[in-house]
């Protein structure tokens, strides 16, 4: 067994199913992949909850740029936020503001496009893909390779390199992809923070603990 998949199945033994992303649509889905830069979630519950009255695409498209970046605030960086929000839009009103004139791209094209909106990176991208477009990838993020460093797995520096590593020794399956990146978050928060709580960890007895 590969020892992603090793990762992937203790951690779903111990918190089980997160039933990841969190959000009733799934423009909601790409709206909170922005907000979540640079924050933590409940930060984004807030936002989110403040721009319930327009959380949909035309209404927000409307909204002033000002007034956006006022609602979510408590996100933080809340200007260029509402200004990846606007470019995010301003792309997203080429398909009429429907997913489904999106389905039929080939991933990496859709990446590709994601990457190209103003504020877009790789993490952001590939949580949209993985949750909004319902894309089986590997979302490469700063929890991910902290985890993985300690159990002792060289990971490659840019987190293209990373995500394809992984993607390359991971099932495809879509379930598992968007469990995985769930179940790394929580473990993250929960046990392997910056300063880990190895010994009550449930990847104690296979963790290398590099550089702890």
């Amino acid at each position: 067994m590969q020892t992603y998949e090793i990762i992937y199945k203790k951690l779903l033994h111990y918190y089980g199913p997160q039933g990841w992303w969190p959000a009733e649509s799934i423009f909601e889905i790409m709206v909170g992949a922005i907000l979540v830069q640079r924050t933590n979630w409940n930060n984004v519950v807030k936002a989110i909850q403040n721009l319930s009255p327009v959380l949909n695409p035309e209404k927000l498209a409307s909204m002033p740029t000002e007034k956006v970046a006022i609602a979510i605030r408590s996100s933080g960086f809340y200007n260029q936020k509402a200004k990846r929000l606007k470019a995010l839009l301003h792309w997203y009103k080429n398909y009429d503001y429907h997913h489904k004139k999106l389905q039929y791209k080939e991933t990496e094209q859709l990446r590709a496009e994601l990457l190209g909106i103003y504020g877009i990176g790789e993490e952001t991208a590939n949580v949209m893909l993985l949750y909004a477009f319902n894309r089986p990838v590997f979302v490469a993020d700063a929890y991910a390779r902290r985890i993985f460093k300690r159990f002792g797995l060289d990971m490659p520096t840019s987190d293209q390199s990373f995500r394809v590593e992984v993607e390359s020794n991971f099932p495809t399956n879509l379930q598992a992809y968007q469990e995985f990146h769930a179940l790394i978050v929580e473990h993250a928060k929960v046990y392997c923070k910056v300063k880990p709580l190895c010994r009550s960890c449930p990847l104690f007895n296979n963790c290398k603990r590099v550089g702890v």
